[in-house]
């Protein structure tokens, strides 16, 4: 028999459930050791099922598209554990395998058995970027990789503790095999400390409430999620309904590669066929089942966003990704570049909304994390390699314009600080400011993206790399809206300022000291005809440098000279 708890007591655990995940989000926070996770917060936490994997409860800091993901990676450890593997009390899980619920192989997974009274209650589970895990390239956004051995070091789910007792010798494994072991050993430790903690906090609360309370509250909350997204999607109009997007190109070849959704509507139940999409491709934007359903997941719940954030939400909804695309790929096909896929996978599902339900679309946002590295030698000897993703526009929406210099809609992760990484490496940004005219115009304009320039500042320069996106496909707008401004890369080389050949990617290039890069990145797509946006409004864009005079003329029709 089911047992039925009152609003207020499930009021109660939702918020002790929530607080749990968040605390262990802010343990990792403070004590890792790479900027990546200690500013911009790329990590996540939660709890899942004890015998689905599936997501229970997620924190609201950490990255939505690990919490999607995770669910599947927890699921690879109980897949072990069916298969014979032993679980006990005090063991804790390591892996990076993008093809078993990972993402790409900086991305580190521990998942921790909880057991109450002898019996498997739930899972938790930590992700966190390492800055480097071996592979070709620094950083490992290798564009030129053809397989994931170009990439890193992958790891299947291996017992990192077992029954409380720490194995050193993985650790020396990981070591070996990083160009930055002590920042992985750090982050490595902020992750235990996490996992510790929510153990310690779940502990209370089933003591204060008992197990029995807790899971039946959990149901409730994956219930009223599936009930929700059901109601929302059966007050959509029936029908089926495409989009299709493309990436630049896969850093081999100068090929675009089409991201083709049809997506039905029957009833409360909603299909994404992704079948149309490009097959595999030779470098590493190919992605793994997983990762496609998780960035689904996340970009469903920007279009549903009074919907609960656990499993129930995807009860109601059913994917079709071949392993013929390059959205479904197994091992060895490279996917380091996941971050730009998974981006033109959420625009294709705000690209069908558009046609589905204009009041719930926004234009594309900047759609690209622009996977900037620079890596060398400091003046002393010691190696640096400094990672970051970089802010843009996103779109305009129903309600308003689209906010300038913001992150993609994968994450609520922060655009390090340019003082936290001339600290930490021998860099220096020379511009950090908005781009003007980079926003599509609209009756609500796509925000703004950015420019930055840095300079190297070791006496042995820095090698530079990128993987980013939409240089050549500008992010589009909706119900009317134009397109932004396309993402633009420039470094300083033996004849000047010069643009890669495949316009966002680039590998085995050198700056010396004092030259610099030049990333400008692209805004977000309008919403609604550009005629129709309040001269004053556009006038005042102009006053702020958002847009230029003559852009305003052409654009919006409005004399703002």
């Amino acid at each position: 028999m089911t047992m039925t708890l009152d609003p207020v007591t499930l009021a109660v655990l939702k918020g002790r459930l929530e607080q749990i995940a968040n605390e262990m989000d802010a343990t990792l926070y403070r004590s890792a050791f790479n900027p990546i996770i200690a500013e911009a917060h790329d990590a996540c936490h939660g709890l899942y099922h004890a015998t689905t994997g599936a997501t229970l409860v997620q924190g609201t800091s950490g990255l939505p598209i690990f919490v999607g993901a995770m669910a599947f990676a927890v699921k690879a450890v109980i897949d072990r554990v069916e298969a014979g593997a032993i679980n006990d009390p005090g063991d804790t899980w390591l892996f990076n395998d993008p093809y078993e619920g990972g993402t790409h192989l900086n991305d580190m997974r521990l998942v921790r058995p909880i057991f109450r009274d002898g019996k498997l209650f739930c899972w938790l589970a930590s992700v966190g970027h390492w800055l480097d895990v071996g592979g070709n390239v620094p950083g490992n956004f290798n564009a030129k990789a053809t397989e994931s051995f170009q990439e890193g070091f992958r790891i299947p789910p291996v017992k990192l503790v077992r029954r409380y007792e720490f194995q050193h010798d993985i650790v020396e494994i990981l070591n070996a095999n990083s160009r930055l072991p002590q920042s992985n050993w750090g982050d490595l430790n902020g992750q235990l400390n996490a996992l510790d903690l929510g153990e310690q906090r779940l502990d209370a609360l089933l003591a204060d409430y008992g197990v029995a309370t807790v899971d039946a509250a959990l149901d409730a909350f994956s219930a009223r999620a599936e009930a929700l997204m059901r109601a929302e999607i059966a007050a959509l109009p029936d029908g089926r309904y495409s989009f299709d997007d493309f990436l630049d190109n896969d850093g081999i070849t100068d090929t675009p590669l089409r991201i083709a959704l049809d997506l039905t509507i029957a009833g409360d139940l909603m299909t994404l066929d992704f079948s149309r999409s490009a097959p595999p491709c030779q470098g590493p934007l190919n992605i793994a089942y997983s990762t496609a359903v998780a960035c689904c997941y996340v970009a469903l719940k920007h279009i549903f966003p009074h919907v609960p954030a656990n499993a129930g939400v995807l009860k109601p909804i059913s994917f079709i990704i071949p392993d013929s695309t390059l959205l479904g790929v197994k091992a060895p096909k490279p996917v380091g570049g996941y971050t730009e896929t998974i981006l033109r996978v959420i625009d294709t599902v705000f690209g069908v909304f558009a046609q589905i339900a204009p009041e719930r679309a926004n234009g594309s946002p900047y759609a690209t994390i622009n996977a900037l590295s620079l890596a060398g030698h400091r003046d002393d000897g010691s190696r640096f390699v400094m990672f970051s993703f970089f802010g843009g526009g996103l779109g305009g929406n129903p309600e308003g314009d689209g906010l300038n210099h913001g992150n993609n809609p994968i994450s609520t992760a922060t655009i390090p600080p340019a003082e936290i990484l001339e600290a930490a490496y021998p860099v220096m940004f020379t511009q950090w400011a908005l781009r003007p005219d980079s926003g599509g115009a609209g009756r609500h304009r796509g925000g703004c993206g950015a420019i930055y320039e840095i300079e190297a500042l070791a006496q042995s320069g820095a090698d530079v790399f990128l993987l980013g996106e939409r240089g050549k496909f500008p992010p589009f707008g909706v119900a009317g809206g134009g397109p932004a401004a396309m993402n633009r890369f420039v470094y300083d080389g033996p004849d000047g300022p010069t643009s890669p050949p495949l316009v966002t990617k680039i590998t085995d290039i050198h700056i010396a000291k004092g030259q610099r890069v030049r990333l400008e990145s692209p805004g977000g797509g309008g919403y609604g005809h550009p005629r129709e946006r309040d001269a004053a409004a556009v006038r005042r864009d102009v006053a702020n440098g958002y847009v230029s005079a003559e852009a305003a003329q052409a654009q919006y029709g409005v004399d703002a000279s």
